[in-house]
């Protein structure tokens, strides 16, 4: 099983990178090609990892091609011993793509798309029939998707007032819904709880060491919301239960 969600999440890696690429820019989605003369890579080059540069035209691959398929391949690989119910397992697995898309696109273009958030929380809730009862259910994914808008909410309104306009997104508020169906009331506010340490560690971090960046730097947000629903996706139910005991 490790082995063949690795080999799952090499192809979900490349997806990922094709839908990063088209979606910002709503471009029409297809095979990997070069962006710099549109040569469509074909054979061993349709996997960043395979080659250095486009057989074309020359230009050097991307750093984040192959950081994101040789990413995505690790942390599946890890999955089916992360989370052993096969119907959890799946679902997640889901999830954590989505997530990481996410991710990629926020860093990049600093945006969280409707076209992402939406269709996922629709998702999350039709998925909580699937899963098991401590990981979810309709009436937890509704009031997590209810909260993790509300709260996030709040934080995009007092963000407005405290430091003007742009101080986060609203990109974020919706994410933050997705992440409330995903993970259902019972363990959105740990989530939320975790974005907000990761982004407040971190930007303090990028403030000591980027001495271009200061208190007025826009700093996308929605990667430590993304990377906080991950974690509670693996270890959410015993963090729940740890802390509930």
């Amino acid at each position: 099983m490790n082995f063949l969600f690795a080999f799952i999440g090499l192809f979900v890696g490349i997806l990922i990178n094709v839908l990063a690429d088209a979606l910002p820019e709503r471009d029409r989605v297809q095979r990997p090609f070069c962006l710099q003369c549109g040569h469509v890579h074909e054979g061993a080059g349709f996997l960043a990892l395979t080659r250095r540069k486009c057989a074309h035209c020359g230009a050097a691959t991307r750093k984040r091609e192959w950081i994101v398929e040789a990413g995505t391949a690790v942390l599946f690989a890890a999955l089916p011993s992360l989370i052993p119910n096969p119907a959890n397992l799946i679902v997640n697995t889901v999830y954590i793509a989505i997530l990481i898309l996410i991710i990629v696109i926020d860093l990049e273009h600093k945006l969280i798309l409707d076209k992402i958030t939406y269709p996922a929380t629709a998702l999350a809730v039709v998925a909580s029939f699937i899963v098991t009862p401590d990981e979810n259910n309709w009436k937890l994914a509704l009031l997590g998707a209810v909260v993790g808008f509300v709260v996030f909410f709040v934080f995009y309104w007092l963000g407005q007032l405290l430091f003007g306009p742009g101080a986060l997104g609203f990109g974020d508020v919706k994410l933050s819904m997705a992440l409330g169906a995903m993970l259902g009331f019972h363990r959105i506010f740990f989530a939320l709880i975790l974005a907000v340490l990761l982004g407040g560690v971190i930007s303090l971090l990028i403030l000591l060491i980027n001495r271009r960046v200061n208190k007025r730097t826009y700093l996308p947000y929605g990667q430590y919301l993304a990377a906080a629903g991950i974690v509670m996706l693996i270890w959410g139910v015993q963090v729940f239960q740890w802390y509930t005991s």
